[in-house]
């Protein structure tokens, strides 16, 4: 960023109101000069002081926003080109691609394939966001097309050529946000004003990286900041090192005709699925905005869905489940209380194995700033007297009559602190492996 956190904050009323939740207006310079935050959570800065923190703090690649509600896809807004710098922020959204010379069926059929394509995992939904309307030359077709999509809570991207095609379909679809594709040179100043006119993000459209920054300053300068690329390769070598050259041009350079989100179509680099997939992979890494595919199926996109978890999740943050009580199998006041952390995968293999056990249980889950049970003892999250403090105040004393609690296995040091913590309690020391948790439950019950 070109301001330092001090900078920032010379900018700012200095109110310490906390109306932008942080504490003090230093805190709240320092998370937006870290790109943690948002500008617009102040409500108090001045006219000047936020049209000079908005050029300074706006990362290097544009956000751009497509669709609306649950299916709102954000992309770009990158500040690194490797993730464990910091950290990536935008994951790419995944289309499903459908032209107007498909059979009504086919149609039906790719649009219940992004309802069915949906995975849950460590407590998060997985699924694809978008599908991808395009117009080959038969305007009836299409726009029929364009109004059984508008029915639907997904995001939306229009390819059409044709400025009239896309204006009919664009009022059709103006409260969903869809994205234009594409602006070229011959078209850019009509697309553009479709654009406009109805508030949308453009594509730009270009024959290679020189070709699309010049369309891209044209569209610039007639007053378009929500765009995306499209270079036009389809091929998987020049696209990935394409994909490289924008991040890195963006990034590093300061490059501002090249400093926006792109769009990668591996439904025209290959006819097989298969290797459709592994090219989406690519990009998922380096570094697409938005990933067009020519179908959905569970062995090619879950893989996907699972890839981008994994490289958009924040490396430096464990991912954690909330803190609070959690009732597994219609619990009753005799059940009994099982503690374990807030880290998501100790959490959900614990409760699932609750789950498998059929026995009516209580889980407390406690905040462990994201540590596993075995690292929260370690580090003292996990202590006898913060659980104690944990089990008075979750509101687990008032659901119970019998006072019985398990502590993980691996926490087994922690009794004699909780039992001074917790008198009157039965402190039970649980087993250390999850697996073991259906049997321990079943002999529990048997007492």
């Amino acid at each position: 960023m070109a301001l330092t956190g001090i900078q920032i904050f010379k900018l700012l009323p200095k109110t310490n109101c906390g109306d932008c939740k942080f504490p003090t207006c230093l805190a709240f310079a320092m998370a937006l000069a870290a790109g943690k935050t948002e500008l617009d959570l102040c409500p108090h800065v001045t006219e000047e002081a936020r049209e000079e923190l908005s050029e300074a703090s706006a990362p290097p690649i544009r956000q751009v926003t497509t669709g609306t509600g649950d299916y709102e896809v954000r992309i770009g807004g990158e500040t690194v080109m490797f993730r464990h710098e910091k950290t990536f922020f935008n994951k790419p959204g995944f289309a499903i691609l459908i032209e107007d010379t498909m059979k009504n069926n086919e149609v039906e059929r790719r649009f219940s394939q992004l309802n069915s394509c949906q995975y849950e995992r460590v407590g998060l939904i997985l699924r694809p966001e978008m599908v991808a309307l395009k117009d080959t030359g038969n305007k009836e077709n299409f726009i029929a097309l364009v109004k059984r999509a508008s029915t639907e809570p997904y995001s939306i991207i229009l390819m059409s050529s044709d400025t009239s095609v896309m204006k009919e379909a664009l009022e059709i679809l103006k409260t969903k946000k869809p994205l234009i594709y594409a602006a070229n040179h011959e078209n850019y100043e009509s697309f553009g004003s479709l654009s406009k006119e109805y508030n949308c993000p453009l594509t730009a459209k270009g024959n290679g990286l020189e070709d699309t920054a010049s369309l891209v300053e044209k569209l610039i300068n007639i007053g378009l900041k929500d765009l995306v690329i499209d270079t036009s390769t389809r091929t998987l070598k020049e696209g990935f090192q394409e994909q490289v050259i924008i991040r890195r041009a963006a990034l590093a350079g300061k490059y501002k005709p090249l400093g926006f989100p792109t769009i990668t179509f591996p439904c025209e680099m290959t006819d097989n699925l298969m290797k459709e997939t592994v090219i989406a992979s690519c990009f998922v890494a380096k570094y697409a905005g938005i990933i067009v595919l020519s179908d959905f199926q569970g062995e090619s996109i879950f893989p996907l869905l699972l890839q981008r978890l994994n490289i958009y999740t924040d490396p430096q943050r464990p991912m954690t489940t909330q803190e609070g009580i959690y009732p597994i199998n219609n619990p009753d006041a005799a059940s009994p209380v099982l503690v374990t952390c807030n880290f998501s995968l100790t959490y959900f293999i614990v409760s699932s194995e609750i789950e498998n056990s059929r026995i009516p249980s209580w889980l407390c889950v406690m905040d462990t700033e994201g540590l596993s049970v075995m690292t929260a003892w370690a580090a003292g999250k996990l202590a006898g007297d913060l659980v104690g403090t944990f089990i008075k105040g979750c509101g687990i004393v008032e659901k119970v009559e019998r006072k019985r609690i398990v502590i993980p296995g691996y926490a087994a040091a922690i009794l004699g602190d909780l039992e001074e913590e917790l008198p009157g309690w039965e402190i039970i020391i649980g087993p250390r492996e999850a697996a073991h948790i259906p049997t321990f439950l079943k002999t529990m019950k048997q007492q």
